[in-house]
């Protein structure tokens, strides 16, 4: 059995036969054997990591039911602050998740989909005049592609041309994920956001488990050591990823449950920035004006940092320069930490508590379907949530 690449390690640089037969592998799986959500095994590929706010689930409910209907994402994958920019998505599948996009971004945004899996994204082709016509535009502002997240020059994507990049469960079944990560920081514009959910194994995984086909299509073969994603980024060029959600995935299969043995698996949102060489790194105060639209009081960074409109708190270098410099610039207010803080009187701040990244942390104890309800009701200063 030919063995399958893992944690960005392919096995030739250039794309070997192996990585060919990954590729054709979950190309079956998703073009023929599946053809609705049903038909999958187990349950990793539905499983939400957040509860949906309501205007997201305004727009999925105007996205046509054969593109839901054929829906393989493990979380939710919509950043805020969207109006008029340019999104790509990852593994675009049937195109749900560009669709429901499109709306949001408006007529003056615009929304890419790349698949490798020529029956889905003729699927997702097939409903771009309904799409248009059901959000009301002049003109269709979303396009899909075929090819592989891994070249992403070879359908024409030139460098710095996107503000966001989504994933939705799929790096996973990628067996040169470095290659991925890459591309993805080529294609976003300086300050642009990769903004993701995968799944993730709290080990390196064992070859019984990376070299299983169904395993593997059903998004657990594939899965990155959750600590390997921050060596990769690292090494591409990314910040430090931001841990925004995380849900725990059962295997419930029999079968499959005892190939898995003690290996454990979760569904993570993360976000990625670009951030500038030049931009500079400093602690900051900053403060939230409240300008997102669908987030006026309350806006939820990650799961370590959550802002109040008009509440002036501390963030760390790396957070800071995220704000000056991307897309979010306009909705906050940011002062290094030496100049005057929100009131005369005040210091510095104290040392900050290590923020949460590991995405099994967040989901220890009772079942966690989101993000905890201490980030949801109270802002936090560089603290880890709870």
């Amino acid at each position: 059995m030919a063995q399958w690449g893992c944690c960005g390690k392919s096995f030739s640089s250039s794309g070997c036969s192996q990585d060919l037969g990954i590729h054709e592998d979950v190309k079956d799986y998703y073009g023929k054997r599946l053809h609705k959500t049903e038909d999958l095994v187990l349950n990793v590929c539905v499983t939400p990591a957040k509860a949906l706010p309501k205007y997201l689930q305004d727009a999925l409910t105007a996205v046509h039911e054969e593109v839901s209907s054929r829906y393989y994402g493990c979380g939710l994958v919509v950043p805020e602050c969207l109006e008029s920019c340019w999104i790509l998505d990852l593994g675009s599948g049937s195109g749900r998740d560009c669709y429901m996009l499109s709306k949001l971004v408006g007529e003056k945004g615009h929304v890419t989909g790349i698949d490798m899996t020529s029956e889905q994204v003729q699927v997702a082709q097939k409903f771009i005049d309904y799409h248009t016509q059901e959000f009301g535009f002049s003109k269709p502002n979303v396009d899909f592609l075929q090819g592989y997240v891994e070249k992403l020059g070879d359908v024409g994507l030139k460098d710095n041309s996107f503000d966001i990049i989504i994933s939705n469960c799929v790096i996973n079944l990628s067996p040169d994920k470095k290659a991925v990560l890459k591309e993805a920081y080529r294609v976003l514009k300086d300050g642009g956001e990769m903004y993701f959910s995968d799944v993730y194994a709290d080990c390196d995984l064992p070859d019984t488990i990376r070299t299983h086909k169904v395993l593997w299509g059903e998004c657990l073969g594939g899965a990155l050591w959750w600590k390997d994603l921050f060596k990769l980024t690292k090494e591409v060029g990314f910040s430090a990823p931001r841990l925004t959600a995380a849900h725990r995935i059962p295997v419930t299969n029999k079968e499959l449950k005892d190939i898995v043995g003690d290996c454990k698996f979760v569904s993570a949102t993360y976000r990625l920035f670009k951030i500038p060489t030049s931009c500079p790194k400093e602690k900051c105060w900053v403060t939230y004006n409240g300008s997102i639209t669908g987030f006026k009081e309350l806006l939820e960074f990650d799961v370590n940092y959550t802002f109040k409109e008009g509440e002036a708190v501390t963030v760390d270098e790396e957070v800071a320069a995220i704000l000056k410099s991307s897309r979010f610039a306009s909705a906050f207010t940011v002062k290094p930490v030496g100049m005057m803080g929100p009131c005369s009187t005040e210091g510095p701040p104290t040392k900050s508590k290590d923020p949460v990244v590991d995405p099994f942390k967040l989901t220890e104890g009772p079942e966690v379907t989101g993000t905890p309800s201490c980030a949801r009701t109270c802002s936090v200063q560089s603290k880890g949530c709870c």
